[in-house]
Order: structure tokens, then C-alpha cells, then sequence
């Protein structure tokens, strides 16, 4: 009796579970953010590059947050590739997103407008 009452409770116990759905949509950050490091170039930056995007297209047609970082790594590749308003955009983006952020952004914010 006790065994068949523990197997109903710990049965109504399991179907009350519900798993949550991610907060954020990572895809293969670190799998590319390891081969950029790994070899570096304008090949790997690109690959980089398609990647995040990646992310932040399939994070945006699944109604999740892009995750933390994501806008500011694609601003930093349009800064390092002097496209100056691109890469303000995406430091904009990532401040407005992650406001603790905020300080580091305007740093490259006021960097990028100084190049431009």
C-alpha cells in the first residue's frame, strides 16, 4: 500500500513539472567564438559575424531575448571594419537591451564617433 501511494505521489509530483523554455537563443556561440580565436582572419571574422547574426535572427523569430554580449560583438566587427554608424547602432542596441552595460557602451560609442 505505502509503495503503490509513494509511486502516485511521486507520478503526480513529476507530472506537475513543466519545463521552462530558454531565456536565451546561444545556438553555437562558443563552437564560432572558438574557431575565431583559433584562426584568426578576415575568413573567421566574417564566419563570426553570419553566426551572431544567426543568433539574433533565430532569438528574434522565437520571441527570445538576444542574449547578453551578442550586439556589442557584432558592433565590435563593424568597428574593427571602420563601418563606424553600423557598429554604433549595434553598442545602442546592446545598452538599451542590458542597461549595466551602459558605461562600456558609451566608451565605444564615443570611440567609434571619433573614428567616424
Amino acid at each position: 500500500m505505502k509503495l503503490v501511494l509513494t509511486l502516485l505521489i511521486f507520478t503526480a509530483f513529476l507530472s506537475g513539472c513543466k519545463s521552462t523554455p530558454p531565456l536565451y537563443m546561444y545556438e553555437n556561440y562558443s563552437e564560432s567564438f572558438y574557431a575565431l580565436k583559433k584562426e584568426s582572419g578576415h575568413e573567421s571574422d566574417a564566419q563570426w559575424q553570419s553566426s551572431l547574426e544567426s543568433i539574433v535572427k533565430k532569438s528574434n523569430a522565437k520571441a527570445v531575448r538576444v542574449p547578453p554580449g551578442i550586439y556589442a560583438n557584432l558592433g565590435y566587427i563593424h568597428l574593427k571594419s571602420s563601418n563606424y554608424s553600423k557598429a554604433i547602432e549595434f553598442f545602442e542596441q546592446e545598452k538599451s537591451i542590458y542597461p549595466e552595460s551602459s558605461r562600456f557602451m558609451e566608451n565605444l560609442i564615443k570611440k567609434a564617433k571619433v573614428k567616424g
